[in-house]
């Protein structure tokens, strides 16, 4: 072309939870089942809508106005409805103005990004979850900004990393939060939480809550929405349905901004988001009009509750069944439904590998690892190839760390059994040979 059409930063736009599922689908063509683990779809995974939520969302469909527009910002009745819930649970309030749906979180996170300057940055945690840090360092033209997550003290936050990288970079204007954790499932005490807000509050900075599995939290754990810790410092709190309902398909996700009218700048970004979405007219209607209906059954709460017991049983069973493995480690998940497998220092190599007795999967693969890749990365397509089980390498979610990111949603026992099998069979033949 005449001219360059891609400005820097598109290079960072990436997301290997998709990417990996291109290389599956090859397999698939020679007839391979393939163990999908590469992304929290809950529907994938057999788990299964109840009844009288079906009949909600079927009630809704026969109303003639369900198939109109929505309000720029969503629904008038939806938003009082959330910002009434919230107001009555925590400290910090807000306005049906103060909230905006946007068609999934990843159309808030996209947007939220995209307006901020180029030179303002927005640190976030590493493991980093690939739509955040992709959006985050694609603005900026540059490499994601992160703080480390420390897989030796239950995934917590370097709070001492948070803070020198705060002080010493004047361009960050803001803290990324995602609890429950997206890669490694970690659940932030409220102590720690309080710290984040203090710092922010220290250097003048907003922040960002991913809070999309606030409700799915087993195992004891316990934690703080943003409402609850925030205090005067302005921030966004971005939740959906998508996990919990759960209802990914629905696309239905909305920002919570709080305190600001504290800070211009913070409210001028808030009101730009609004904008752009007034551009697109209206987010979908149907899971909107959805959201107090089904979440003031009095069967939801129960049906929240059953959903943590089975997730925090299934995080047991995978404590259980590779906890014998030598060369990894990782933690008990508390929260959202993945776990984070870390390989310990000097236990990969470009060596290494597992038998492949099929010659076209063999031929596939050898045109996938190639020198000088990450060695996290080539295991995982050493995995995919022998034991067709799909997981994402930790090195793609903007980390220094070797290892993998795998899911607990797998409501068929017989399934999540030969997954977990096959992945640990992986695991010891790959990693006998170090």
């Amino acid at each position: 072309m005449r001219q360059n059409l891609l400005r820097p930063g598109a290079d960072e736009l990436s997301y290997e939870i998709r990417g990996i599922v291109r290389k599956a689908e090859k397999l698939q063509e020679l007839g391979y089942k393939i163990h999908w683990e590469n992304i929290g779809d809950p529907i994938q995974k057999n788990r299964k809508l109840p009844s009288w939520m079906k009949e909600s969302i079927i009630n809704l469909l026969m109303q003639d106005k369900t198939f109109g527009y929505s309000h720029s910002k969503g629904l008038l009745e939806t938003r009082k409805y959330l910002a009434a819930k919230n107001n009555a649970l925590n400290g910090a309030q807000v306005s049906l103005e103060d909230i905006t749906f946007f068609n999934g979180l990843g159309d808030a996170i996209a947007k939220i990004y995209q307006f901020l300057q180029p030179a303002a940055r927005v640190i976030g945690p590493s493991p980093a979850y690939s739509t955040h840090s992709s959006a985050e360092a694609a603005h900026a033209n540059a490499t994601p900004i992160t703080y480390t997550l420390d897989p030796e003290n239950s995934w917590y936050p370097d709070l001492e990393d948070l803070y020198m990288k705060v002080k010493y970079n004047q361009g960050i204007v803001g803290i990324l939060v995602i609890n429950p954790d997206n890669p490694t499932g970690m659940v932030y005490p409220k102590h720690i939480l309080e710290r984040i807000v203090a710092i922010a509050k220290e250097f003048d900075l907003f922040l960002i809550f991913d809070e999309i599995y606030q409700n799915i939290i087993y195992n004891g754990a316990s934690t703080a929405s943003m409402a609850e810790v925030i205090g005067d410092v302005p921030g966004m709190s971005l939740k959906g349905i998508s996990k919990e309902f759960p209802w990914p398909g629905a696309r239905c996700g909305w920002a919570e901004y709080y305190n600001r009218q504290h800070d211009a700048d913070f409210n001028k970004l808030c009101q730009t988001i609004d904008n752009a979405k007034m551009i697109e007219v209206s987010s979908t209607t149907l899971p909107q009009r959805a959201i107090p209906e089904i979440m003031e059954d009095p069967r939801y709460a129960d049906f929240i509750k059953e959903t943590n017991e089975q997730i925090g049983k299934r995080s047991n069973y995978l404590t259980q069944v590779f906890s014998d493995i030598k060369g990894i480690r990782f933690n008990l998940t508390n929260g959202a439904f993945y776990n984070t497998i870390i390989f310990k220092e000097g236990v990969l190599n470009d060596q290494q590998t597992l038998k492949i007795a099929d010659p076209k999967v063999k031929a596939i693969l050898d045109t996938w690892v190639t020198p000088g890749m990450a060695l996290d990365k080539r295991f995982v397509y050493y995995l995919l190839a022998a034991k067709q089980v799909c997981v994402v390498p930790i090195s793609t979610f903007a980390s220094d760390l070797l290892g993998f990111r795998m899911t607990l949603l797998e409501a068929d026992k017989d399934e999540q059994k030969e997954t977990y099998q096959r992945i640990k069979e992986g695991l010891i033949e790959y990693l006998a040979l170090h």
